[in-house]
């Protein structure tokens, strides 16, 4: 399932832009000497990629934490049934009950340090506007997440959340250079294909918690696991 942040990574990407674009257009290059340029796009992406680690392995650990109690596969049945609700349920019924009303304030206050690091120029700026650029709340850093949940563990979570980052690397360096140089028809056909992958990726997680006995897309090894190790206990 690693496979799957690293297509995530890519084509969230494209949704990316909407939140991270003006952020990423904004960035102070260094328009002259290309070394510079490179090492300060090396910084800001290792920013967010050091950002996400921290993410993969803080919630790995949690999904670590449910495998021990034997929840992985019931964990990614219900991850892989979030995923594909969050697409196909209407977002304006999520509206109502105002779920992101609470990190408004967050946010406000994050962008304002953001905007703050952008006037400067030193070593550091690059790295830090990464960093916290990272922390944005994004609907495709959730589908991330919820991937590193189910991983059910801290090293797979990290590197889960990693491939994701470096997903995005490609667009994020593009529109750094180039702008908003997608637009029109373009744009909308491939922010279609998104919402479909995300569904495909559910079904998967869901096929992985079933245990079908299907090769590396429904392994049974962990129901067998489960099985063996109760019937130890019995004797």
């Amino acid at each position: 399932m690693l496979w799957s942040a690293l297509i995530l990574g890519l084509l969230g990407s494209f949704h990316c832009l909407g939140m991270c674009g003006p952020i990423a257009f904004m960035l102070p290059l260094d328009r002259k000497s290309r070394s510079k340029r490179v090492f300060q796009l090396l910084s800001y992406h290792s920013g967010r990629l050091l950002t996400y680690c921290i993410m993969g392995f803080v919630f790995g650990l949690v999904g670590k934490r449910l495998n021990l109690f034997g929840f992985q596969q019931q964990l990614s049945i219900i991850i892989g049934l979030v995923m594909i609700a969050m697409i196909l349920i209407p977002s304006k019924v999520f509206n109502r009950f105002n779920f992101s009303k609470p990190i408004y304030g967050a946010v406000a206050k994050l962008k304002s340090v953001m905007g703050i690091q952008l006037k400067k120029k030193n070593s550091s700026t690059f790295f830090s506007i990464g960093f916290l650029n990272g922390l944005l709340p994004c609907g495709l850093v959730y589908m991330a997440v919820f991937g590193a949940i189910a991983s059910g563990s801290t090293s797979n979570g990290t590197l889960y959340m990693l491939l994701f980052g470096f997903g995005t690397i490609p667009l994020m360096t593009t529109a750094i250079y180039l702008g908003n140089f997608l637009k029109g028809q373009a744009k909308q056909r491939v922010l279609k294909v998104i919402p479909v992958f995300v569904i495909i990726i559910g079904f998967l997680f869901v096929l992985r918690g079933l245990g079908l006995g299907i090769k590396y897309i429904s392994p049974s090894e962990m129901v067998t696991i489960e099985k063996v190790s109760s019937k130890n206990n019995c004797h």
